[in-house]
Order: structure tokens, then C-alpha cells, then sequence
């Protein structure tokens, strides 16, 4: 798993993260560990197949063809396989 050395932090913020891990009744590691999460990955971020649904609904994508595409959405979440050119 990879770890992420941070240098030259201030005391005053290290101080402060303290505080923030206990008032959060955590640990000042799972602490940090939980501010780059939602930085890095927030939960409001767009997604392509939404940003592309929504693309289609405005071009008056009709339902049946929106199901079609949200079927094929689903069906393309597997592992994407390389293309082989043996036989």
C-alpha cells in the first residue's frame, strides 16, 4: 500500500490536526488519511456515464433509448480485456 511522507509541516498544523482527530474520535493518522479521501475523491465529482446521460436527456434522448444506454452503462463496468489478434 502506498505511504506519503509529508515534510516541513508547522507545528500550529500538526496541533491542529490533533484537535481535528479528536473531535472526531480518531486517530491523528486516520485523520489525515480521511481529508485526502474526500479531497481527492469527492462524492460531488461527475461522472462520465451521469455526464453523459444528462448530455443525452437534454438532446431528447428518448426513454427507451436512455435504458438502452443506462444497459450498456451496467454491462460495461467489468474489467476492460485487451484485444487479442491471435486466433
Amino acid at each position: 500500500m502506498p505511504a506519503i511522507t509529508i515534510r516541513n509541516l508547522s507545528d500550529e498544523t500538526h496541533r491542529a490536526l490533533k484537535v481535528r482527530a479528536a473531535r472526531h474520535g480518531r486517530s491523528t493518522e486516520a485523520e489525515v488519511h480521511d481529508i485526502l479521501e474526500q479531497a481527492a475523491r469527492p462524492e460531488q465529482r461527475v461522472r462520465l456515464g451521469s455526464l453523459l446521460a444528462g448530455i443525452g436527456s437534454d438532446a431528447g434522448m428518448t426513454a427507451e433509448e436512455r435504458r438502452a444506454f443506462e444497459a450498456a452503462i451496467e454491462r460495461d463496468k467489468d474489467d476492460a480485456r485487451p484485444l487479442s489478434f491471435d486466433r
